[in-house]
């Protein structure tokens, strides 16, 4: 394949740069308005709480589960950039009519669809760039993931802060803006981006699709399960967006110097967090690496599981403290829990992505990334399904509820690693993951 000739900007490729910011502003206007959906739900639309996380689940499942489609689309028929632009121009529509109540669910449905062109897409021509040898390339992905969390850090403060302070309106049309933004970079900066794949598959002799060892068989067998397991921690994890999103409104003071923080803010902590730890986290594994003592990555995903079954048991003391005498508790809770899901989303969000471009058969990897999503469609409809309980339950027992499953799924982890070293060997163990994005 040939790549795009041009001088390099801070020792990487120009496309880089040209698909950071697109990203960046595509989760801009994805977070910003999730920041703002169980709230509109609640205070506008006036659905419950159990209707309002049924919604909430449904739609950031079928987030997850769209680009399955629509890779297959743009492998097949439009190619990459066509279908990153319609993923785009939907998405940009879809928040735009959010502002109107009775194309609510309508907006949800075009949402959706412009993900499931745009996300599978986009992430993927950041390897098309580089050769697959340049040693370049776990950087780049480093440097992606920052732009991914740019954009979901700032997204709660402009278009949260727009819709709670100003009108929903006005924090769903921000979104739409930041995705009009993006695609506009996008265009402007074709010449810098690798050809089309869709052209180099009509160039080159045609492969064929059809899985052929016993051993890549293995491979898929064990990405297979760990992604089964996946489905525990994503129900977990999304939990943020949905009934701690009600926590931080009902259960949080969130009074400084007299003055109130909106409660879409508390979902800029996670990638706030993000852009801290990730390098203290790259640096622990590098110094592990050189002392020999890095986890494989499964075991790093069961520690990931862990970590967010501890910062959910430290929402404990907080809901008992709370359901003393009604009064709401301080913010620190939900920073501290903020801090340690965090660590835990670092340890298996971007290790799970990287295995499946390490052990799916390359001619099928772009597939292979499209059903990985499946598992947070699943998880991200089990933690609709689970927020029902946030009324019915204690809070303190739902926050345990929680912790187990998480902890439930740490385990199942090094299960299987134990299954796969004994069984499948080291080929699926494999650690020095390749940074990716959430």
């Amino acid at each position: 394949m040939s790549l795009p000739r041009s001088k390099d900007l801070w020792g990487h490729p120009k496309g880089l740069f040209i698909l950071f910011l697109t990203e960046m502003w595509e989760r801009f206007s994805y977070y910003g308005m999730r920041s703002l959906l169980v709230y509109y739900m609640v205070k506008q639309l006036m659905f419950n709480h159990g209707f309002a996380s049924q919604v909430y689940g449904l739609y950031t499942g079928l987030v997850y589960l769209s680009p399955c489609v629509g890779g297959l689309i743009a492998d097949r028929f439009l190619g990459r950039r066509k279908a990153v632009i319609v993923g785009a121009l939907l998405m940009a529509i879809g928040h735009f009519m959010m502002a109107i109540e009775s194309f609510f669910f309508v907006a949800l449905l075009i949402l959706i669809l412009g993900n499931g062109f745009f996300k599978p897409n986009l992430s993927t021509q950041v390897a098309d760039l580089y050769n697959p040898l340049d040693q370049r390339l776990d950087r780049a992905f480093s440097i992606f993931y920052v732009g991914i969390n740019l954009g979901a850090f700032f997204s709660p403060l402009v278009c949260g802060s727009l819709g709670e302070l100003y009108g929903w309106h006005y924090g769903f049309n921000a979104a739409g803006a930041g995705m009009i933004v993006g695609l506009l970079i996008y265009l402007f900066g074709q010449k810098w981006l690798a050809p089309d794949l869709l052209v180099i598959h009509t160039l080159a002799e045609k492969e064929t699709n059809q899985i052929q060892t016993r051993q890549e068989r293995k491979q898929l067998f064990a990405l297979f399960a760990i992604g089964v397991v996946s489905v525990a921690f994503w129900s977990a994890y999304e939990q943020q967006g949905n009934t701690l999103a009600l926590w931080a409104d009902a259960c949080t003071d969130r009074h400084i110097l007299g003055w109130q923080l909106p409660a879409t803010w508390f979902q800029a902590l996670n990638p706030a967090f993000i852009l801290m730890l990730t390098p203290i986290v790259t640096t622990f594994w590098a110094w592990q690496s050189r002392n020999r003592e890095e986890p494989s990555a499964i075991l790093k995903m069961a520690i990931g599981c862990f970590l967010l079954a501890a910062g959910f048991l430290i929402m404990v003391p907080a809901a008992r403290s709370y359901g003393v005498d009604g009064s709401r508790v301080g913010m620190s809770w939900l920073i501290f829990f903020n801090l340690i899901a965090t660590l835990g989303e670092l340890y298996l969000a971007p290790v799970g992505l990287s295995l499946v471009t390490q052990m799916s058969p390359k001619r099928i990897v772009s597939m292979m990334m499209g059903l990985w999503f499946l598992s947070f469609f699943a998880g991200n409809y089990a933690a609709g399904f689970l927020g029902e309980y946030w009324d019915e339950m204690n809070k303190e027992n739902f926050f345990i509820m929680i912790a187990t499953i998480a902890f439930t799924a740490g385990l199942a982890m090094i299960i299987i690693l134990k299954f796969l070293k004994r069984g499948m060997g080291s080929e699926c163990v494999l650690s020095n993951p390749i940074d990716l994005q959430r």
